[in-house]
């Protein structure tokens, strides 16, 4: 492996994100500007939020389609226990578990039924989504108390809050990933379950523990988008399974799984976001925009074989 080779492959991803800031730093007199870059970050920080938990799974070689349709169905949980009266701290809890239990579900049937993930979070996402609907007859959720909408829309020493709340998603993914047994268990039935097995490991257990994580960051952030927006609605979280993948895929994790990293996974989401303004700002309209991030997507995934086969 020549010195480029060994540079792009394991710098790509940072060289790209700085490349791209470059580019719309000399195309827009606006992409410096404070306030965009706080922009920036609030509108990559849902997706870096959900996909630490998609990064888990992709860790493991499997997949969670399910993210989006999960975020609706917590957004609109939590909307419905908030106006009936729930303490909001309470509310937050339950919200976030609702998502955990979605996430539940698809362990097991992943890990004991032994369906491939793909279905089980296929069939998942039509499930959250369509639970979303039925708990309010497809109705938003509006009238929810003002101290509720404080949980996102507060800042802290002039920094949104929500960038606060990404910080300390990765601080807690970065510690269970590489300091405690689930995290190298994680990576290890990636790289090799049958090994993993034959080591004693209990596979499907951490598998399912996989699916949990994620299931509860998508919860998550169905609160978090619920408390931004001031109201839950069934529709919410659309895209979010895509942008995960991308932004987890983007940043490096392999999806054959067994590689993969935390710090990728945030530039992946901030790379996103960067790219959306950045076309925003130089009024690409919409649906260039999405031609150009799904050619993004396709490249990093080519990038991700290529960087495969010649490891």
């Amino acid at each position: 492996m020549n010195s480029l080779t060994k540079v792009l492959r394991n710098y790509g991803i940072y060289l790209g994100f700085l490349g791209i800031v470059i580019v719309f730093s000399f195309s827009s007199e606006y992409f410096l500007d404070v306030y965009n870059i706080m922009n920036i970050l609030v509108q990559s920080s849902l997706i870096a939020i959900i996909a630490v938990g998609q990064t888990f799974v992709i860790l493991t070689g499997g997949i969670d389609l399910s993210v989006g349709s999960t975020v609706a169905f917590s957004s609109v949980s939590i909307g419905l226990l908030l106006v009936s009266g729930t303490p909001i701290w309470l509310a937050v809890i339950l919200g976030a578990l609702v998502g955990a239990g979605v996430g539940l579900v698809n362990g097991i049937a992943i890990a004991y039924g032994k369906i491939p993930a793909f279905i089980v979070t296929l069939g998942m996402m039509s499930i959250a989504k369509g639970g979303a609907l039925a708990l309010n007859s497809g109705k938003p959720v509006s009238g929810l108390p003002f101290k509720f909408e404080a949980i996102a829309s507060s800042d802290l020493f002039g920094i949104p809050i929500f960038v606060f709340y990404m910080a300390i998603v990765y601080v807690l993914g970065y510690i269970v990933l590489y300091k405690l047994k689930l995290g190298r268990y994680l990576f290890a039935i990636g790289g090799n379950r049958k090994s993993t097995k034959l080591a004693g490991i209990n596979v499907k257990k951490y598998e399912t523990y996989a699916y949990i994580i994620s299931g509860l960051l998508a919860g998550l952030g169905g609160v978090l988008l619920t408390a931004r927006l001031n109201y839950a609605t069934p529709l919410s979280g659309g895209s979010y399974e895509l942008d995960t993948i991308a932004a987890t895929v983007i940043g490096g994790t392999s999806l054959a799984g067994g590689e993969g990293s935390l710090v990728g996974t945030l530039i992946g989401a901030l790379l996103l976001g960067t790219l959306r303004n950045g076309l925003t700002l130089l009024n690409v309209v919409s649906y260039y925009q999405q031609i150009i991030i799904g050619a993004v997507i396709i490249l990093a995934v080519f990038y991700d074989r290529m960087r495969v086969g010649s490891a």
